[in-house]
């Protein structure tokens, strides 16, 4: 019997009519098949562990992890497969995050059926896709780098670079840009795992951000660190 080329694909979001709706779309698609529906985040990560999807249209709101948690997990796992991340608000700082995540795509969840359907499509022949932009990842590298320099001129301020982060937390940031987990900053900087996520933990709230991706891009943005090439590891 012949293996199946189709793109398969997992929907993650916590509304029911818009699952069944985006499942009903794609069921007309000859190269492509739902493999499952699932409602949370945790239920998510467990679904693309076991199922393996080509693809995961995954909500960046959701109860439990949130999409931008999710995609963290996956990259750092080297999971196979691709996230393509909707959002009810399309910003271009929330498509920075999703990026810099690891996502492959990111997309407002009104999108027209066949805007879905060709990113989709690009995505699986391995393109990257943020707005109108699909991209190798060299490409997708560049788009990255040139959002945080104009983002970071929006920002510039009289007397940059002031921060607010004491030098231990500067000294963990930096750790954090680089992609190294709790572990590694522990033991890079000789202090305990602990104190590593105590600092994070000061490092977002100072910053009024939810997560470490979101902390990185919101420094970069000041100028109070460089972008490295790393992926940022979700907290442990």
């Amino acid at each position: 019997m012949p293996k199946s080329n189709k793109i398969t694909l997992l929907i993650v979001d916590d509304h029911p009519l818009f699952r069944q709706g985006v499942s009903d779309a794609l069921s007309f698609e000859s190269d492509m098949k739902v493999v499952g529906q699932v409602s949370s985040g945790d239920e998510a990560v467990d679904s693309i562990r076991n199922l393996k999807p080509s693809i995961v249209l995954l909500d960046v709101n959701l109860p439990g992890m949130n999409g931008q948690q999710i995609t963290h997990q996956v990259t750092q796992e080297k999971l196979p497969s691709r996230i393509v991340l909707m959002t009810g608000y399309d910003d271009i700082e929330q498509a920075l995050h999703a990026a810099m995540a690891g996502a492959a795509a990111y997309c407002s969840k009104d999108v027209e059926p066949k805007g879905l359907l060709r990113i989709i499509r690009d995505v699986s022949e391995g393109s990257f896709v943020f707005g109108s932009n699909v991209m190798n990842r060299r490409e997708l590298q560049t788009w990255i780098e040139e959002q945080i320099e104009g983002a970071r001129r929006s920002y510039s301020e009289p007397g940059s670079p002031f921060h607010p982060l004491s030098e231990r937390e500067m000294e963990v940031l930096d750790c954090v840009v680089r992609g190294m987990s709790n572990k590694e900053i522990a033991s890079l900087l000789g202090i305990s795992h602990q104190t590593v996520k105590n600092h994070v933990t000061s490092i977002l709230r100072k910053f009024g951000v939810e997560d470490r991706t979101q902390a990185v891009v919101y420094a970069l943005k000041r100028g109070w660190v460089q972008l490295n090439n790393s992926t940022i590891k979700p907290e442990e």
